[in-house]
């Protein structure tokens, strides 16, 4: 028995081949669904917070536009949207902190 601790890189590692495992299975399952029941899910759930239910309001926030719910406050990004947004400058973390403590969100 090894009393060695990972390190991060095999942690990351471990972490994205759980990830793509569950993306498989959520594929492999969306796939078995009968498209009627997956038409009525999408129907039901599309643009409600997942948090709260309510309804999700698109906004449009440095030329991205995300998801907003003003009920329970919570901003959604669909894939990719967060990478857009963080950009590659020196201070990707202050954007993502702006963002999600109270940044200025205006619609365009």
């Amino acid at each position: 028995m090894s009393l060695h601790k990972p390190s991060t890189s095999e942690e990351e590692f471990f972490a994205k081949q759980n990830a793509l495992a569950r993306h498989k299975a959520a594929v492999k399952k969306a796939r078995e669904m009968a498209a009627n029941e997956r038409d009525a899910r999408r129907k039901e759930h599309f643009m409600k917070c997942p948090k709260c239910g309510m309804d999700l309001e698109p906004v449009v926030y440095r030329g991205i536009t995300i998801d907003k719910c003003y009920h329970c406050r919570g901003t959604w990004l669909d894939e990719g949207e967060l990478e857009k947004l963080s950009g590659k400058g020196p201070d990707v973390l202050s954007r993502i902190v702006e963002l999600f403590h109270g940044g200025h969100l205006t619609e365009e």
